[in-house]
């Protein structure tokens, strides 16, 4: 981590003072977290000393578990988590990180050659983010005419709208990770389906 005091000199430390602004970045140094593997957001420090945060009781267990994410439904509290690294880390079919009222927020990961599975959702718009991998997605008005087909990576995303027959394939050679948001939800509250088979049996028991 950078100490602001060591690495720019203080305008107010000298006679007559240093111009400001010939430092600009005396008190903005950024404060590089190991653990989230990015920049603080409180980078902006005070010449009376840094700003004091009081991490989430979610932070300290993260922090006490080796860096990995327990993952779990954490809804309808506040929650705030590295989302790239909870879908990435996620190794079962389908886990539900959070549910609320309005909206869900479920973890996959799809094994190679394996699809989600053609579904509808006839109330329900849903966003999938692809974090890692490839795959095809198809999707239409009818489930026998998937006239929308397109190929994505890592860091697309996909639209859903609600009565829309669709599908996503895993053809790369590495599982497909990927979360989706649905509004409203889906699935029950801390839903966990550990391969395709288990995901598909439980909702066909639920149309019943």
């Amino acid at each position: 981590m950078y100490n602001m005091f060591e690495t720019y000199p203080c305008p107010y430390c000298f006679t007559p003072p240093i111009d400001p602004y010939i430092y600009p970045y005396y008190y903005n140094t950024p404060m590089y977290d190991p653990y989230f593997e990015n920049y603080s957001t409180n980078d902006y420090m005070p010449l009376t000393g840094e700003i004091e945060y009081d991490p989430t009781p979610e932070e300290n267990e993260f922090r006490g578990n080796g860096g990995m994410i327990p993952l779990k439904d954490y809804g309808p509290q506040p929650f705030v988590v590295n989302i790239e690294k909870a879908t990435t880390q996620n190794n079962k079919f389908r886990t539900t990180l959070w549910t609320g009222k309005h909206l869900q927020v479920t973890l996959m990961s799809i094994k190679v050659g394996e699809d989600i599975g053609l579904e509808i959702h006839p109330k329900v718009d849903q966003f999938i983010r692809i974090e890692e991998g490839e795959a095809l997605v198809q999707m239409g008005d009818r489930k026998d005419k998937l006239n929308f087909e397109k190929r994505i990576s890592d860091d697309y995303a996909i639209m859903v709208p609600a009565g829309k027959w669709h599908n996503i394939t895993n053809i790369g050679r590495k599982p497909l990770k990927l979360y989706s948001i649905y509004a409203p939800p889906e699935h029950p509250f801390g839903t966990v389906h550990e391969t395709k088979a288990i995901a598909e049996a439980a909702e066909e028991k639920r149309r019943r």
